[in-house]
């Protein structure tokens, strides 16, 4: 439970660190693809209804930390969505490394040790 408050804690700055949602919404779009220009053709959705699918996204796994059996079945809607997709281990780390990034650089000290490694586990667990 606290690795899942700091998580949430860290998630929470972040939104808080952008001027709206939209912003930090698009600064995840973003940081995908300065992360790997290469995965921008994964996209089809126009990238404003993405960035806010991507919020969504997060926003309900973070949230549901704290419930596994929620969470579990939100990670497997999540990934039936992206079956037609080919997810790989590398494209996996390259989205959970530009998260972690991202939200490290915008949050700083609010991104703790415990708060990194609690991302870093959601995110390796989303991706399978």
């Amino acid at each position: 439970a606290a690795v899942a408050s700091e998580v949430q804690n860290a998630w929470n700055a972040f939104l808080r660190s952008a001027e709206t949602r939209e912003a930090a919404a698009e600064a995840l779009y973003a940081a995908f693809f300065d992360a790997a220009p290469s995965i921008q053709n994964l996209f089809k959705t126009p990238r404003g209804v993405m960035t806010v699918r991507i919020m969504t996204g997060i926003n309900q796994i973070i949230n549901t930390l704290a419930d596994p059996k929620v969470l579990k079945a939100l990670v497997e809607i999540v990934g039936f969505q992206h079956l037609a997709l080919d997810v790989t281990v590398p494209r996996v780390a390259i989205f959970r490394d530009a998260i972690v990034e991202l939200m490290q650089n915008d949050v700083g000290e609010t991104m703790t040790p415990t708060a990194r490694a609690g991302w870093l586990t959601v995110l390796n667990y989303c991706g399978g």
